[in-house]
């Protein structure tokens, strides 16, 4: 049909789960296979991603990260608290669901539509690095605060320097193993030494990452920059790539990856129940409609703060930061779950993020075409 295949995955989770059939719950096995999923796809994300580029997007990633971040959590925030007189726990919780951009549903779609490599995706994929780092941090913030009514700044502090010392110290060291499995890979006689090896070298880092108090999937994302071509640590700099290596560690994940990616965007859709919405509640569209707004021009209009570049370009990185999916899922249960947030303000957050993960690809597929001139 013409419809990147990420909607497909989505539209069928949502079909089959509680919204209609009900056919399929969520489990622990979903989960897991799921969780693969993602992590397999950001570590590919992190193989194929130039460096040098993502490097020069720094500022820019920067800029769309930060307005990203900020933007639609204070504009949640204030219309939560002030138009709507909800607490200020509540209001801070409806701010933090609606931050953090799915950095995996962005990155398929862009791969959907073959612009995985390009500089507008070197700036997306740094922004919603930045931005998922941000956003744990903000959920650690609201979640103390909503739990124990107070702020506690030490265990903010701490879980940001854990971050960052994990996000600067795992290349090197996952450069480091990737040496030593270049040249046991030359004396080894072991069937699928490869595959085998790097999966294990992914879940240790993901494995790493969570004790760090970083999302799983940025574990990955190092691994995978740490084998990319263009990764060459500063102790190691006189090494030549093996490139021959790399291309069979590319070929090994795919067929993986191919296997187990789907399964993490159907189990998005499936974590979605749509039956928990009140259609017929003007209150409930008034403050859908106004969170939606919040979400939508929060990260949108961050783009445009990055100069030089064309309309159709800057809008091509707004909507790519647009989608929340698992990520606004997740905060949302985490409210619901501790009886922060009730169940017509966690129906609306449902209603918000499932209309952000679904409208941007085809915005996005538009864009591009309208910017490749066809």
């Amino acid at each position: 049909m013409g419809i990147p295949s990420v909607l497909g995955e989505l539209s069928a989770g949502i079909l089959l789960g509680g919204s209609f059939l009900e056919i399929i719950e969520v489990n622990d096995v979903l989960k897991i296979l799921a969780e693969v999923g993602i992590i397999l796809l950001l570590f590919e994300v992190g193989l194929h991603t130039d460096l040098q580029r993502l490097k020069s997007a720094g500022k820019e990633a920067t800029v769309v990260a930060l307005f990203g971040v900020i933007a639609p959590f204070m504009m949640a925030f204030l219309s939560s608290y002030y138009l709507f007189d909800l607490s200020a726990e509540v209001s801070l919780f409806v701010g933090g669901t609606l931050t953090a951009t799915s950095i995996g549903i962005t990155l398929r779609v862009l791969k959907d539509l073959r612009q995985e490599n390009s500089s507008m995706a070197q700036v997306v994929i740094g922004a919603a690095v930045l931005d998922d780092i941000m956003g744990v941090i903000l959920l650690v913030f609201i979640y103390d605060y909503a739990l124990h009514q107070e702020i506690s700044l030490k265990h903010t502090v701490s879980v940001t320097g854990f971050i960052v010392t994990f996000l600067i110290i795992a290349p090197f060291l996952a450069h480091l193993f990737s040496l030593l499995l270049r040249k046991l890979d030359r004396f080894s006689t072991v069937p699928g030494f490869i595959p085998t090896s790097i999966i294990s070298l992914i879940v240790l880092f993901s494995y790493l990452a969570h004790l760090a108090g970083v999302p799983e999937i940025l574990g990955a994302f190092s691994a995978g920059i740490a084998l990319s071509r263009r990764f060459i640590i500063p102790f190691g700099a006189g090494l030549r790539r093996d490139e021959q290596f790399m291309e069979r560690i590319s070929q090994s994940i795919t067929p993986i990856m191919h296997m187990f990616t789907p399964i993490f965007f159907v189990t998005v859709g499936l974590s979605v129940n749509l039956k928990v919405i009140d259609f017929t509640s003007s209150h409930f569209w008034l403050m859908s409609l106004t969170l939606l707004i919040a979400a939508i021009s929060g990260k949108y209009f961050g783009a445009f703060l990055v100069k030089g570049h064309s309309f159709h370009y800057r809008s091509m990185i707004g909507v790519s930061m647009v989608p929340r999916g698992e990520v606004g899922l997740i905060f949302a249960e985490v409210g619901r779950v501790n009886k922060i947030i009730g169940n017509e303000i966690y129906a609306v957050l449902i209603f918000v993020i499932v209309l952000t993960t679904v409208a941007p690809p085809f915005v996005l597929k538009w864009l591009c075409r309208r910017e490749n001139g066809e």
